[in-house]
């Protein structure tokens, strides 16, 4: 399944940017290559730039990936909900209080790829796992619809957006 396949009901608002962002590959083959193109773009960033902010109230690199990982954790729990046909309205989530309440700062850059390898293996297990008909059901998150599928390609685009944040602001 290909992001363009996704039908017009399947995702809206801000959803939308990080499903194109996410490009146009099959959705378990770019879990899966995305997650080794988000850990070896890391382990190429100089280790004086980790900890680096480009402005007075942005966070360091370290920050964003555990955003990253906090966010697919997110994500993916939206996505359990929904392919198990729950029809709860779930809310969203302010990422600043997230961001504001980790010491990710303290942990080694070694440390949080491990995590993030680990939080996307396991989705990319619960991805395989949903059948055709679970993938496609919609709930509501933040206000808008989407499908479990399509916050699979939410996943991927929101690396690769961060990815590109890193290559502007940081590096």
């Amino acid at each position: 399944m290909r992001a363009a396949e996704l039908l017009d009901n399947e995702y809206s608002g801000h959803f939308g940017t990080y499903i194109k962002e996410a490009g146009d590959g099959i959705l378990i083959e770019e879990l899966e290559i995305s997650l080794h193109e988000f850990i070896r773009f890391v382990q190429d960033i100089p280790m004086d730039k980790f900890d680096y902010r480009y402005a007075e109230g942005k966070w360091t690199i370290k920050e964003i990936i555990q955003h990253v990982i906090d966010t697919e954790r997110i994500f993916a729990y939206r996505a359990l909900r929904f392919s198990r046909n729950d029809k709860t309205s779930l809310p969203g989530f302010e990422e600043n209080d997230y961001a504001d309440n980790t010491d990710s700062n303290k942990r080694s850059i070694q440390d949080l790829l491990t995590e993030f390898s680990a939080v996307r293996h396991s989705n990319l297990l619960f991805y395989k796992s949903l059948s055709e008909e679970q993938l496609k059901r919609i709930g509501t998150a933040s206000n808008n619809p989407i499908s479990a599928r399509a916050l699979g390609f939410v996943i991927i685009g929101h690396a690769k957006h961060h990815q590109k944040v890193f290559k502007e602001r940081y590096l």
